[in-house]
């Protein structure tokens, strides 16, 4: 399984979702959204083995965690609109308490917590994405064994720096990436069989 969580520093966590302003009035939940459709939606279809959690802190009120479970997930289609119409949904629901997940849709539930809450539901290593920390990967070649079935865990952040020191700090490269970037990346050396220093 392949888990991914984006912190959305500034994105809604409930009210009315602005669909045609998810850079500004959302707080840049179109940064979430793209990651989303990146760790989940492949060019014809979803990826069963993937978990992506986004964490919603821009308020009002307490922090809400979305999750989208790949092998359960139906209807999604590679629209950002169409996405940001499935996080509008939750976002006029009331927030669940802290640590009780409801699922909304097919796929899609949804909890009140924060980043610790989510990382301590993970029973994988857990690595956090970092421009300035050493490489994730020793070579671009493949290893003799598949990464495909290894559970990982993946922090990212939003337009904002991370902060937090959970995880084990690994970069893609000297330049920051965005987001949805860093999880293609992280697939494509996955698929490959590219081995990780953990």
């Amino acid at each position: 399984m392949r888990r991914f969580v984006i912190i959305g520093t500034r994105a809604m966590s409930k009210g009315k979702l602005p669909l045609n302003d998810m850079a500004g009035a959302a707080g840049r939940m179109d940064v979430l959204v793209r990651a989303l459709m990146s760790s989940l939606l492949t060019s014809h279809g979803i990826r069963s083995d993937v978990e992506f959690t986004m964490i919603l802190e821009g308020g009002p009120g307490p922090s809400r965690r979305i999750k989208f479970v790949g092998s359960e997930l139906k209807g999604m289609h590679a629209e950002e609109r169409a996405v940001g119409g499935k996080i509008a949904s939750v976002l006029k629901e009331p927030l669940p308490p802290r640590g009780r997940w409801i699922e909304r849709s097919p796929g899609i539930y949804d909890s009140s917590g924060n980043l610790d809450d989510s990382l301590s539901e993970w029973s994988c290593p857990i690595v956090r994405l970092e421009a300035n920390a050493p490489i994730l990967y020793n070579e671009i070649l493949p290893s003799n064994s598949s990464s495909n079935d290894i559970d990982l865990g993946f922090i990212l952040g939003d337009d904002k720096q991370l902060k937090t020191e959970r995880g084990i700090p690994r970069s893609l490269g000297e330049k920051w990436l965005q987001g949805h970037t860093c999880i293609s990346i992280i697939h494509f050396l996955l698929d490959a069989g590219v081995k990780f220093r953990l």
